[in-house]
């Protein structure tokens, strides 16, 4: 895996398969930018054969436009992101766009994704909370993108539909209501204690926040966990099938 620095040294592509370029939101957190490393390093265990390269949107080092100035050839820009906000749609377009010795692809964001679900029933457990117990928050950074809200409710209803309770989106900023309200509304419900499952991917202050909105049972984030591998490599492998000479069996996910 290349980790990269503030100054990066030029590295040429000569391998069959483009690099896979993870990139994180950044986080004035410590614990949020450890837990990026931690996610690329798992990527590149599962799969040594190909170039993993952690990078930034903003916050931290190294920064995406350092990342993609330092790489030559084919590379998939894989967000470490769970809906088609801004970043996903326009910020990862426009990077790949201006660096213009790579050729390249932008992988889908995250969410929604059943392998999510999985990850989030993990986390619910962790915090002793079962299917049926009771209605579930949701917990999400917030855009005002309509498509990033879609995919929240999404991943909602595909939490809901494996636990057997009501599950809502709550947000922490953006529009759409609050976490806090959210719950109060659930609890408003009469059909059990409301926990709140954060769906963010790595600790940080929104994750703080949505636990700490309402008294009651809150997971921790998604985190480094190989359901997340799994789901990374297979965005991976979708975008990078697009490029020209890299079919699907060459770039076939395995974990």
């Amino acid at each position: 895996m290349t980790v990269a620095s503030t100054v990066l040294p030029r590295v040429p592509r000569t391998a069959r398969r483009p690099a896979l370029v993870l990139v994180a939101h950044g986080s004035r957190d410590p614990s949020a930018v450890a837990e990026t490393r931690r996610v690329a390093a798992m990527v590149a265990a599962a799969r040594p054969d190909l170039d993993v390269h952690p990078a930034h949107l903003g916050l931290n080092a190294p920064l995406l436009p350092e990342v993609l100035a330092a790489l030559d050839g084919p590379a998939v820009l894989v967000p470490l992101l769970l809906g088609r906000g801004h970043h996903a749609k326009v910020d990862l377009p426009a990077a790949l766009a201006a660096a213009p010795r790579l050729t390249g692809a932008v992988a889908a964001p995250l969410g929604p994704d059943p392998l999510l679900t999985e990850l989030l029933l993990l986390r619910l457990a962790q915090a002793g909370v079962r299917p049926g117990d009771g209605p579930v928050v949701l917990a999400a950074a917030g855009s005002r993108d309509p498509q990033a809200a879609a995919d929240t409710e999404a991943q909602a209803a595909l939490l809901a539909a494996r636990l057997g309770v009501p599950v809502r989106p709550g947000y922490v900023t953006g529009a759409g209501p609050g976490v806090a309200a959210t719950a109060a509304g659930l609890a408003a419900l009469g059909a059990g204690p409301v926990a709140v499952a954060g769906y963010f991917t790595a600790p940080g202050d929104f994750a703080r926040l949505a636990a700490a909105a309402w008294d009651g049972p809150a997971t921790a984030p998604l985190g480094a966990h190989p359901l997340l591998v799994r789901l990374l490599l297979a965005r991976y492998a979708a975008a990078a099938a697009r490029l020209p000479a890299h079919p699907p069996a060459l770039l076939a996910a395995t974990s």
